[in-house]
């Protein structure tokens, strides 16, 4: 696959994963968080604020690894 095209697809899979993420976050911390304390919320958003780095650490991974022959 050309490094263009991979980059391509690999731009477009890390904005999808980051509006997805933060849809499935926000709906998660409305439902669980409502009733819950300071300390609960900053562990959740902190969590959850990183939480998304893993799979987009692999998308990126895989754009720059080197085209086959």
């Amino acid at each position: 696959m050309p490094i263009r095209l991979k980059k391509l697809i690999g731009a477009i899979l890390l904005v999808a994963l980051v509006i997805v993420y933060a849809l499935v976050a926000t709906m998660i911390a409305v439902a669980q968080l409502s009733e819950s304390g300071p300390l609960v919320h900053l562990a959740f958003f902190l969590f959850g604020g990183l939480l998304w780095i893993l799979p987009a650490m692999g998308i990126i991974k895989w754009m720059m690894l080197p085209p086959r022959p």
